[in-house]
């Protein structure tokens, strides 16, 4: 039995690649300073989660056949000094999937949007189909158990791979680690500010990304975003390597039906917004590739539901349509505004956008989301004080929120409690209630804005 321990279990990969070693018969064993819902829940199930809180060195022992490191985990970590002391071999995460992955076909869906949406739709078509593959993705997917399985004899993996870094002691994005011999890049959209603090360092990512595709490697591209067009044709080696643009197909929307013409077919679809139409182009390149046909496309992704927290509708009246969608970056924002508003014409849309991440909280990047709600009426944006506490930054107020939205109109909230209170007063007729964030909105449970 081999014996592993992660350093930060708590991690939405991190817990979900330790179940799934679990169930492959590993002997697992973690470590973290705090351990959130549902990855809490899911160890206690699994009998993995620490019966303490914090690093204990006492726990790295020789034995060990491996180390994963959490991005969380810094360097003066106790845990990994200990690791480290006895020689023991230490992975990221993604490292460690490369290093089981050897003989699999990996495919990296890679870009600053959309790409648990494509990897999602991906796995999809893969387990309709009957295809083995492992994969790794980065939220629940309706039809799967695990957000990570590696399986043995799979030819194929697909994996949801970001630009973040990889560990503390390996500051490469985390997309590179994997290796891929297939990528598709999505969008570039600068974000990740405490890490990337330019436009120039962040876009670099998705350069040392095309770079990195071995002989023979694919480049799946979306040719309406003017910086990958760029990237892409400017790196790619032309004797060596293979690229497939794609864009948009044709999408419209009627009496709330999404309909997408690809190819030669016209189908419906269960998910919408003009996004959502890029996404399933770039998804049908990768199966195409894979080897399925236009028909078996077309007849299994018209029944995809979305990835989670992915525009997911979480409540519906007749008059109430509750909408929980991850979006925080400002590109992300702007393309959920744009499908809701599109879908859901004749409604009154409640857009709220809670920001939570370091670049959405930092100064020096709020501007990116000039304009992003100015297309809805009713708009809120959530800012909690003690999250910027947790982050380390400075305070932001009313007039700097407004001011970088561009937007004098959008009401402004500290508070979960007093977000509610602004929601239930717009609820007027048939409403629609857009929920925007990565985080928890300050604890708000959104099937109670109907009561």
């Amino acid at each position: 039995m081999k014996k592993i321990h992660f350093i930060a279990i708590g991690g939405s990969v991190m817990h979900s690649l330790a179940l799934e070693l679990k169930a492959q018969g590993w002997k697992v064993t973690g470590s973290d300073d705090e351990i959130r819902e549902p990855a809490r829940q899911k160890l206690a199930e699994a009998g993995l989660l620490p019966s303490y809180e914090g690093w204990n060195p006492q726990i790295i022992t020789p034995d060990l056949d491996a180390v994963i490191l959490g991005m969380h985990a810094r360097s003066d970590n106790p845990e990994l000094l200990a690791a480290q002391k006895l020689g023991l071999p230490i992975y990221s995460f993604p490292e460690f999937i490369r290093h089981q992955s050897q003989n699999k076909q990996r495919i990296v869906i890679a870009g600053s949007h959309g790409k648990t949406t494509i990897t999602a739709m991906i796995m999809h078509v893969l387990r309709s189909l009957k295809y083995d593959f492992s994969y790794l993705v980065g939220a629940p997917v309706k039809g799967f158990e695990k957000n990570v399985h590696l399986g043995k004899d799979d030819p194929i993996l697909l994996v949801e791979g970001d630009e973040y870094l990889a560990s503390v002691l390996d500051p490469r994005p985390k997309f590179l680690l994997y290796q891929p011999h297939l990528v598709v890049i999505t969008g570039i959209a600068w974000d990740h500010v405490n890490v990337f603090p330019t436009v120039q360092s962040y876009n670099e990512q998705f350069v040392q990304l095309v770079k990195s595709l071995p002989k023979a490697g694919v480049c799946i591209y979306n040719r309406e975003d003017k910086t990958v067009k760029e990237i892409v044709l400017k790196n790619y080696n032309k004797e060596t390597q293979y690229l497939y643009p794609y864009s948009t197909p044709p999408y419209r929307v009627r009496n709330q039906r999404a309909i997408i013409k690809l190819e030669h077919i016209k189908f419906p679809l269960k998910i919408f917004g003009k996004h959502n139409a890029s996404n399933v182009a770039a998804a049908w390149q990768v199966c195409k590739l894979l080897g399925v046909e236009i028909q078996e496309f077309a007849k299994v992704i018209a029944q995809f539901e979305g990835a989670g927290m992915r525009l997911q509708k979480v409540f519906e009246s007749e008059n109430l349509i509750i909408i929980r969608d991850f979006a925080h970056a400002p590109s992300k924002v702007k393309a959920s505004v744009d499908a809701v508003l599109q879908f859901y014409k004749n409604f009154n849309v409640i857009a709220c956008l809670e920001l939570h991440t370091f670049s959405s909280l930092n100064k020096s990047f709020i501007n990116q989301y000039r304009n992003a709600l100015k297309k809805v009426k009713n708009k809120i944006v959530l800012v909690n004080p003690n999250v910027l506490l947790l982050k380390k930054l400075p305070s932001l107020t009313r007039q700097d929120i407004q001011k970088a939205f561009n937007d004098k109109n959008l009401l402004f909230t500290q508070t979960g409690r007093e977000l509610k209170e602004f929601i239930q007063k717009m609820i007027k007729g048939k409403s629609v209630v857009l929920l925007m964030s990565s985080g928890d909105l300050d604890g708000l449970d959104p099937t109670t804005l109907s009561s």
